[in-house]
């Protein structure tokens, strides 16, 4: 065994990836104030071809060195937007047929492996601030929230980390992986 060099992994390149078919995902950045994690979730997105990416509220958007020092990149080649109000953006979203979720512990939130995401019907995924989470007045708009079980001393992950596994979740259970 041995690791691949980066002429085996036939990277695409930036204007092909532009072009290429995308998962029916896309995420919703609420308040989220680390530009470490904005970048792991830029290349996260990346990693999986999502459809976008929405930056809302106080969350820092490229260009910037702290997100490209975890992006590597991926900043130039998901789209992404801009909204002041995360409120507004899963509105449109959810006028516009999405299903969206709450990465969120609520007290009627579904457990990962008992989320079923809608076969057919393109999923945002809300995720909030690394301190507060995903504020009420938006998760007040979401279907429902998912919760990743936990088992440690800890009840939070990191939200680079919690979209990194919700993500693989919902993409599998979409078919598309």
């Amino acid at each position: 065994m041995r690791k691949l060099t980066m002429a085996e992994l036939n990277r695409v390149a930036v204007a092909d990836f532009k072009s290429t078919p995308k998962s029916p995902v896309v995420l919703v950045l609420d308040n989220v104030r680390s530009m470490h994690n904005v970048g792991a979730i830029f290349r996260t997105a990346d990693a999986f071809a999502l459809e976008k990416i929405w930056l809302c509220g106080i969350t820092p958007r490229p260009p910037h060195r702290e997100i490209t020092k975890t992006a590597l990149g991926s900043e130039e080649s998901m789209a992404w937007e801009y909204a002041p109000e995360t409120t507004a953006t899963v509105a449109a979203l959810k006028e516009a047929g999405y299903q969206v979720v709450a990465v969120e512990q609520t007290t009627g939130s579904v457990t990962l492996p008992n989320f079923q995401p809608e076969p057919g019907r393109p999923l945002a995924l809300v995720l909030g601030n690394e301190v507060f989470g995903v504020d009420d007045a938006v998760l007040s708009l979401c279907d429902l929230a998912v919760e990743i079980p936990q088992f440690g001393t800890k009840h939070s992950l990191n939200v680079g980390v919690a979209a990194g596994v919700v993500l693989w979740d919902a993409l599998v259970k979409l078919g598309v992986v």
